[in-house]
This record gives C-alpha cells, structure tokens and sequence, in this order.
C-alpha cells in the first residue's frame, strides 16, 4: 500500500495531521481515501473522526485514551504494512444541472472581458470537463474541484462578497466548486445549480464523497424552475453513474 513519504505532526490536544506530497494529484487522493478507508474499517476506539482534503487527512482522536506518539507509530505501522491491500473504490460521476443564465451568473460578463473570450465559450469550457473532488469544506458540503481548463482560471474577487446564494456555482483560481449554502464568499460566480449537494437532515447529508467526479449540464431557466419545485416537493433524483 505504501507508496508515497508522510509527515505526521500534531494538531491542536486531540488530532494529528498527516500530510502527503503538496501537490493535487488523483493518486494521491486515492492513496489518502484508502488509508482512511482502512481506519474506518478498523474501529479503532481512540480515533473520534477521520476527515481528508487535496494532500492531507486530520485524525481527530481520544487524548485521554491515547498519546499523540504512541498513535502517530499505529498509524505509521498500519500504512506501511504490505498485507494490506489497496481497495477498489466506487467512484461516482454526478450529473449537477447548472442555469449559466446572467441572472444567476453574475460574473460572467466580467470573465468574459477580463480573458477576452466570449460568455458562451466559458460556459461550454466550464461545462465540459469531468471534475474531481479533491475534498469538502470550508462550508459543510462545499465541494473543491479540480480539472477546471486553464482557459478559464482566475484569481479571486479582490473584495468578497458578504453573501452568495445558496446553489452558486463558483470559480476561483484553478478550481471550481458550489455553494452548498448562503454564505459569504470571493470566488467569481458563473451560474447556479437548483439541486442541494448538502442537507442536513438526510440519510446522508451531503451527496458527494471526495474522490467522485463531477459533470455539470447546462439547463435553461425554465428547467432550473422546474428542477427547483421537484427538489422541494423531494421527488428530484440527480442523476449518476458508477464506475
């Protein structure tokens, strides 16, 4: 299993943080996926909460049942152990429909005059790559996604917004990513999707794990009402595929 060279440094009284390679990488992400999936897996009674993003995973645990060297040496044995076996994952692509439509899509007369390329070319740049979800947060369900074309990277607004709609889909930088709710934010907004990635009420709150992808299509106004009223009525299903 063992493929890559780890730092492991305290965090705070109760976690320990584990860093790979500072670089966005698949392999890597699917390296971090595997060794949480092996924790879980484990049941370890002194480990309270297993959470990764990009090149790193933060391992929340019971300082008063463990110390923080005795388990950095667990967790060193457990990833360089060779009988354990890397796992096949099932990966899914999620098909998140996205009004590009200027009412929703506020910055993209901006894009288009900042990179000299039309509204209509970014949007079909933005909506024809396949995702990756490299981890969730700053917001609980806000999913930072990779693969975004060069062609349309930017810097983010210089001055943040105080709030952004739920639903915005967003650019800042080499990434793209959704507004799993209303909040403040300073990445540049191209359109909104009607659907909810993040509830917390459901089975499972947010719908999307780190290491699926991603594909938006877009849809017409008209349909974005339309999805809208059948995702409050919660007939909706957003549409996937396993591979």
């Amino acid at each position: 299993m063992s493929t890559f060279k780890l730092t492991y440094k305290p965090f705070g009284e109760s976690a320990i943080l584990i860093e790979w390679p500072q670089i966005i990488s698949i392999d890597i992400l699917d390296d971090i996926r595997n060794f949480s999936f092996i924790i879980n897996k484990l049941n370890l009674k002194h480990i309270l909460e297993v959470n990764f993003v990009y090149s790193s995973l933060l391992i929340i645990y019971k300082s008063n049942k463990i110390k923080y060297i005795d388990l950095k040496k667990e967790l060193q044995f457990i990833y360089n152990e060779k009988s354990v076996k890397k796992n096949n994952f099932k990966k899914t692509i999620w098909e998140i429909p996205v009004c590009y439509d200027i009412e929703f899509g506020i910055d993209l007369p901006f894009l288009s005059s900042q990179k000299k390329i039309s509204i209509e070319e970014i949007i079909s740049t933005h909506s024809s790559s396949y995702y990756t979800v490299f981890g969730i947060g700053f917001l609980p369900g806000f999913l930072y996604l990779g693969g975004l074309s060069k062609k349309i990277h930017f810097k983010r607004r210089d001055t943040p917004r105080l709030e952004v709609p739920k639903g915005s889909v967003a650019i800042g930088g080499k990434q793209t990513g959704i507004y799993p709710k209303s909040s403040p934010g300073g990445w540049h907004i191209i359109g909104k999707t009607p659907i909810s990635i993040f509830e917390i009420n459901r089975e499972k709150p947010c719908l999307v794990m780190p290491g699926d992808k991603v594909k938006f299509n877009p849809i017409s106004k008209e349909v974005f009402k339309t999805i809208k009223l059948e995702v409050e009525a919660a007939i909706y299903k957003l549409k996937s595929v396993d591979k």
